[in-house]
Order: C-alpha cells, then sequence, then structure tokens
C-alpha cells in the first residue's frame, strides 16, 4: 500500500469515527507532499474535517467559514475521488452550514446526525499521485 493510500485511508477511518482533529493530521501528512490537483482536493478534506471539529466544540463560526472552503474546494473533483464516495458528506456540511449560519443556531449536533464517507469500488492511485 502507497503512503498515499494509507494515510488517505487511516484518515477515512478517523472521519468515519468522529475523530475529526486525527482525519485531518493524516491527511495533512500527504498534503503536505502533494503537489498536483490532490494537493486541493486534499485540502478540502481537511478543511471538511476540521469545520466537524469545530462544530463538536461548539465554535459554530470556524466550522461554518471551514464548510464553505472544504466545499468551494472539493466541487471540482467527482463524488467518489480517490475511492471514496463523500456525497452525503457534502450534502451534510451544506445543511449544516445553513442551520449553523442562523444567529441563534441550534443545539449542538447529535452524534447520528455527522456524516460517513463510503469507500467505493473505485482504486486508489496505484502509485502516490504526486
Amino acid at each position: 500500500m502507497t503512503k498515499y493510500a494509507k494515510c488517505f485511508l487511516e484518515g477515512v477511518e478517523h472521519f468515519n469515527a468522529l475523530e475529526f482533529w486525527h482525519a485531518h493530521e493524516s491527511w495533512e501528512e500527504i498534503w503536505l507532499e502533494a503537489e498536483t490537483d490532490v494537493e486541493q482536493f486534499l485540502q478540502g478534506m481537511i478543511q471538511l474535517a476540521a469545520a466537524y471539529h469545530h462544530m463538536k466544540r461548539g465554535t459554530y463560526r470556524g466550522g461554518v467559514r471551514l464548510f464553505d472552503a472544504a466545499l468551494r474546494r472539493l466541487e471540482p473533483f467527482p463524488r467518489d475521488f480517490s475511492g471514496v464516495d463523500r456525497s452525503a458528506a457534502e450534502e451534510a456540511a451544506r445543511r449544516h452550514r445553513e442551520r449553523f449560519s442562523a444567529p441563534v443556531p441550534e443545539a449542538r449536533l447529535d452524534e447520528s446526525e455527522y456524516p460517513k464517507l463510503i469507500r467505493t469500488a473505485s482504486e486508489m492511485p496505484p502509485r502516490d499521485p504526486w
């Protein structure tokens, strides 16, 4: 398994376990080395994880800003880029962005409201993409 695949999949596991800071750290390890458009993709994933980290902490303004940045960076990429379907996560991010943009946001997110990333049948890059 390549370094990219190892770190990327570790990040997915952390994200799905609601360990958003650790997901951020796993993806940042490969983002620092990325040079192609993969850099933008990884930065979007890092921002998505950071947004949900803010949501868990109750720092909603920071989370909303990061949702905006993440969605903007991820928009050019296919929804199943790098072997992971992030459709549900992006849809949830849009909903949560709206919900927590309100002057008085609703109660914190329940654990069941956090999105999951779904591994797809498409394969990871056969070698590190940089």
